[in-house]
């Protein structure tokens, strides 16, 4: 066709089948239309049984009007004088697309990939009312159909507001472990092969990814930090937990906490490095609030408030006594 043909939702595949077959039945149809129409074909399963089906409709109005009664008859548009032989193709081809539909019906449901950038933030919502967002440089894969909900952290961390079903259990698996919903909200920052899981509120079940005999459950105020090999649970305060998860909206919270630790946080969203010169600077601990991005704001905290030299190298910013 003279315009491009897009096509992403059913709807639209099924607007483009009917456009091929209208441009098709024009004169002026060429090899080259039609090498065009079986590319466009070849793309999906979903064109080739939209496109036949819709063909077969066609045909089978133009049965009518050979049928209806001939005092009646109307002289048919010429789309509708199709040869029998092409009707005939057409029949078998629809069955034949019907075939490869139900076929596809017994392929495994196709997983959907989300991915965030250094420093982004998303929501996904779903049609069972669950919600996740991602932080910065997540990559985050999902399974969710009618019979199955299973959601694989490959890196980054995200926060599950989770619509219990216990017929159909939340699945998050992240590296060798797999944390099962219990009726909850929870967050997962996967790290390599270090794992933090922290509930907000409800319960989940941590244990191994191919093995749920050694499950633990985890309760409201609970995290666990946990390798393939171990864990290890403590218990926080609702505001600690809060404060952890203030990159929910586009900020970092620290209370008292090691200006090394802090510097590591805010690398994580910022391609521009805090680099702290020694240990004993690393131990200095800091407190305030400041948006994921504003590293230069807390150099000029650590400058001010701890007194601290600030100098930039290219794209680090090194803090030294």
């Amino acid at each position: 066709m003279s315009e491009a043909c897009e096509t992403v939702s059913s709807a639209e595949i099924e607007t483009c089948a009917a456009r091929w077959l209208e441009r098709r039945d024009r004169d002026n149809w060429s090899q080259t239309d039609q090498s065009a129409l079986d590319a466009w074909l070849a793309q999906s399963p979903a064109h080739e049984i939209a496109f036949w089906r819709l063909d077969a409709a066609w045909s089978r109005t133009d049965r009518l009007i050979v049928l209806r009664d001939p005092k009646q008859d109307i002289a048919a548009p010429a789309r509708w004088r199709v040869p029998a032989w092409a009707k005939m193709a057409a029949g078998f081809a629809a069955l034949a697309m019907l075939g490869m539909a139900f076929a596809s019906l017994q392929k495994p449901p196709q997983d959907r990939v989300f991915t965030t950038p250094l420093g982004g933030h998303e929501t996904i919502a779903f049609a069972d009312g669950s919600k996740i967002e991602l932080n910065t440089s997540t990559i985050l894969r999902a399974r969710m159909t009618s019979d199955e909900r299973t959601i694989w952290l490959e890196k980054g961390e995200a926060f599950f507001k989770v619509k219990h079903d216990a017929a159909h259990p939340f699945v998050v698996i992240a590296g060798a472990r797999r944390i099962t919903d219990l009726g909850t909200e929870f967050s997962v920052r996967r790290d390599s092969d270090q794992l933090k899981v922290a509930v907000l509120e409800g319960r989940v079940r941590l244990g191994s990814a191919d093995a749920a005999a050694s499950a633990r459950v985890l309760t409201q105020g609970q995290v666990a930090a946990a390798t393939a090999e171990a864990m290890v649970v403590t218990r926080r305060s609702v505001q600690s937990l809060a404060n952890e998860l203030s990159w929910r909206q586009g900020v970092l919270v620290f209370d008292e906490t090691a200006l090394g630790e802090a510097a590591a946080e805010f690398n994580r969203y910022n391609r521009e490095q805090l680099v702290i010169a020694d240990s004993s600077v690393a131990r200095l601990v800091i407190a305030g609030t400041l948006p994921t991005n504003d590293i230069e704001g807390f150099a000029r905290l650590a400058q001010t408030v701890l007194g601290l030299h600030v100098e930039h190298e290219q794209n680090n910013i090194v803090i030294s006594r």
